[in-house]
């Protein structure tokens, strides 16, 4: 429910610290098998202990955790899950595990095995115990709440605040409800005051920061939560809905059981669990090695463009990323400086109406700025969003918030997955394409997602930024 588990980087964390302590499990093992006086005395060169049995047990052990779902958020929210998820993890690979010994390593001593096997239920199952302790202190302080607004103040909405209540060592914070029985507006319930009616909930969703809204609503409401959820989406906030509503289903619906309230999320990012993890391993080699690699290059280029034209090196701006957060996207200056402000002079629109944002012709664009916007390299310092985790290698350009402003509801659905430095649009067409059309490409490549595809897209952009076909 809403909590810190759905984090790829959190996921990457826990896996390779289970790793890291079940390798601790097996030397500890290793050492107590010599040292203490149980059973036949054995010494080092009695017991193999080389390291192909140690790939031998990270590969049971990733490969059972992941079949298992030991990093699935559904279940770590609760203690007892949690705990019951990973015995049950252990105790598969710890069978597996016997079974490979027993084929291959048949010197390794069976108190040596068990050893291990209690070794690595002691240092993971202390360790998941003292992460949610310091999950627990670290919610009671309030780092990083998810601030979560409920739009219905009736007996569901009641309902869901209280499991909201007794979750808060997770960073939840209610921050109250909105309905539109006057009665009510004032008082409180389960702790938060009911701020408003349906009308002001967006109003309310601005200015008390909240990022997490769960419509609580009677059937005779709906035709007003639609109206709501189609303005939520233009905020950057997650949606969830208490159902029956699947007429209002979107890219993705998930549902979920919020320890006995069944809920359904409608605005739940499109890449998650293991391809989330993929992904973001994915991202964080290429861009590091691209990093490695390529440093020299954008050292000359910062170079180039301080001697080109006055202004700073790198190009800061503000971006719309996944979910509609707003970040900065960093990328080598191709225009003069205080290009933002000639904006209008510069600006086309097609017969529709539509904004056409990049032109061949802009006279803000410099010397230096049009040969690495040409070959790309100006995009280069978004290996750091990369690396920092705003941005993927492969995703939906990350678009200008004031272009955002101007898009329809069903736009806002390139947003469900991280923006990339490349994607399905720059291998269609790239700036030869009005803007508002870069959106049906994103939205292709979120409906057809595979790591596969990233690849595909990833070798696909190297052909076309060396022809340089579109860029300007």
């Amino acid at each position: 429910m809403l909590r810190r588990e759905e984090d790829a980087n959190y996921i990457i964390f826990a896996y390779l610290s289970d790793m890291a302590l079940t390798l601790l499990a097996l030397f500890v093992a290793y050492q107590v098998r010599i040292h203490l006086p149980f059973g036949v005395t054995l010494t080092e060169k009695d017991i193999t202990t080389d390291p192909g049995l140690y790939i031998t047990v990270i590969v049971i052990w990733t490969m059972v955790f992941f079949l298992i779902n030991v990093y699935d958020a559904r279940n770590t929210l609760r203690a007892a899950d949690e705990l019951r998820t990973l015995a049950l993890a252990i105790s598969l690979a710890a069978f597996v595990f016997a079974g490979v010994l027993y084929l291959s390593y048949r010197n390794t001593p069976r108190l040596m095995f068990v050893y291990f096997i209690l070794a690595e239920f002691v240092f993971l199952l202390g360790y998941r115990w003292t992460m949610r302790l310091g999950l627990r202190w670290a919610g009671a302080r309030q780092l990083s709440p998810k601030r979560i607004l409920i739009i219905g103040a009736g007996s569901i909405g009641k309902r869901v605040a209280a499991k909201i209540q007794s979750q808060v060592w997770t960073g939840l914070e209610l921050v109250g409800y909105v309905d539109d029985n006057t009665e009510k507006i004032g008082k409180t319930f389960e702790g938060a005051e009911v701020l408003g009616n349906l009308e002001s909930a967006i109003t309310i969703v601005d200015e008390e920061n909240v990022n997490h809204v769960v419509f609580a609503l009677p059937l005779s409401a709906h035709q007003a939560l639609r109206d709501a959820v189609f303005q939520l989406y233009e905020r950057p906030v997650r949606v969830f809905v208490v159902p029956d509503v699947l007429d209002l289903a979107f890219f993705r619906v998930t549902m979920e059981d919020w320890d006995g309230i069944p809920v359904m999320g409608l605005k739940e990012p499109v890449i998650d669990g293991f391809d989330r993890v993929v992904k973001r391993i994915f991202d964080l080699g290429v861009a590091a090695a691209s990093l490695l690699i390529l440093w020299p290059v954008m050292l000359i280029i910062a170079i180039a463009i301080k001697l080109d034209s006055p202004g700073p090196a790198i190009l800061k701006q503000k971006r719309v990323g996944e979910n509609g957060r707003i970040f900065t996207v960093y990328k080598f200056r191709s225009m003069v400086q205080d290009a933002d402000k000639m904006l209008a002079q510069v600006i086309q629109k097609t017969d529709d109406g539509k904004i056409v944002h990049k032109r061949p012709d802009d006279p803000r664009i410099t010397r230096v700025g049009r040969f690495i916007r040409r070959t790309s390299l100006d995009e280069l310092p978004q290996l750091f969003n990369v690396i920092k985790g705003d941005m993927s290698m492969v995703g939906p350009r990350p678009e200008l918030p004031f272009i955002v402003e101007h898009y329809e509801s069903w736009q806002h659905k390139r947003f469900a997955v991280p923006p990339g430095i490349t994607g399905w649009w720059q291998i269609s067409g790239r700036s030869d394409k009005p803007m508002h059309l870069h959106t049906e490409d994103d939205l292709y490549y979120i409906s057809h997602y595979s790591p596969l595809l990233d690849l595909q897209i990833l070798f696909k952009t190297i052909s076309v930024v060396l022809k340089g076909k579109g860029a300007y």
